[in-house]
């Protein structure tokens, strides 16, 4: 199987995320406590790192932040309950990494670490459109995900759960509940510049 081919079948690559309802009811059926949460999936040192990585991506401003949305619940879940073993054992890797890169003394406390740990890890490794991810470059037929390609698809299931949750598209989202009719014309005319919820 081509590397491509194998990202497209991983659940956790960019582009995965359709809102379909299954999707969806795993979403609403995260209600935890962030202080008082425990992975499914995730060990709990990996479930720290998605926590504050998910928080750098989507902090709170006057909208909640991406925990508070559940952000890492669902994340957590849907790779328990949704990907395949070999794609599990891809993010568990990936994880894994992350949290060597954070903590290189594994005896080091991982709740000790700062969000400007979390934010140089970012900006080391998460890419913009037209940069090149060296990694690949040096690997291109490695089914493993890159750095860049976990942290740039962790963004993305972030941002669409986000904006997936029910409190976002009701509140901050244009929100239609029987949704009949065509809108055509500006968005700004239309919604306030808002975009339409799912």
């Amino acid at each position: 199987m081509k590397r491509r081919e194998a990202l497209k079948n991983l659940g956790f690559a960019t582009g995965f995320f359709v809102a379909t309802p299954a999707i969806v009811s795993i979403l609403q059926s995260c209600t935890s406590d962030v202080k008082t949460w425990v992975p499914e999936f995730l060990t709990l040192e990996q479930g720290i790192v998605l926590t504050n990585l998910v928080d750098i991506i989507l902090p709170k401003t006057d909208l909640p932040s991406a925990t508070e949305m559940n952000v890492p619940q669902f994340i957590d879940k849907y790779v328990n309950e949704v990907l395949d073993i070999e794609s599990q054992e891809q993010v568990k890797a990936a994880f894994s990494t992350m949290v060597s890169i954070l903590k290189p003394k594994t005896e080091d406390p991982i709740d000790k670490l700062t969000p400007q740990n979390y934010k140089a890890l970012l900006d080391k490794y998460m890419l913009i459109k037209g940069e090149i991810d060296e990694e690949r470059v040096a690997n291109p037929e490695s089914l493993e995900l890159t750095k860049s390609e976990f942290l740039n698809s962790l963004k993305w299931m972030t941002i669409n759960a986000y904006v997936t949750t029910e409190q976002i598209g009701e509140t901050v989202l244009k929100y239609d509940p029987i949704p009949a009719a065509y809108y055509c014309g500006d968005l700004q005319e239309l919604t306030g510049g808002r975009s339409w919820s799912l």
